[in-house]
């Protein structure tokens, strides 16, 4: 029973010829890390004690999503708040790409800070997906 669905997995998995050659345009900032972080522009931090924490500003409403490269736990506070947003939904990167997952918020303008935590690595790579 354990061999056929191991056997399962192995014939769903994706085939790719290439990771992160065909994210979709949303997410194109993703392969090419930024100085500054903001919407669309990814950027590579490093891990203190499996933490980083990095502020942005929203300048227009909607829902963001923010992407991560590894298993980990993704907070976003807005400037002055006790306590982190409720994300509005989870999911997965494409296939083919090193996007392990993308939590979803509903944001106003203002400033944020994002708090990643649990993470495994000594450093992340992370993106703010615009609406």
């Amino acid at each position: 029973m354990l061999f056929a669905a191991l056997l399962l997995a192995v014939q769903t998995a994706p085939q790719c010829a290439a990771t992160d050659a065909a994210l979709p345009a949303k997410l194109a900032g993703w392969t090419t890390p930024a100085d500054s972080f903001g919407p669309g522009k990814a950027v590579v931090l490093d891990a203190r004690d499996g933490a980083v924490m990095i502020g942005f500003k929203i300048e227009a409403a909607g829902k963001y999503g923010v992407a991560l490269d590894q298993k980990g736990w993704i907070d976003v506070t807005p400037f002055g708040a006790d306590k982190p947003l409720e994300s509005v939904e989870h999911g997965h990167g494409p296939d083919c790409s090193s996007i392990a997952k993308i939590v979803a918020f509903q944001l106003e303008p203002g400033v944020y800070t994002i708090k990643l935590s649990k993470l495994a690595q000594p450093k992340a790579r992370l993106m703010l997906v615009a609406p």
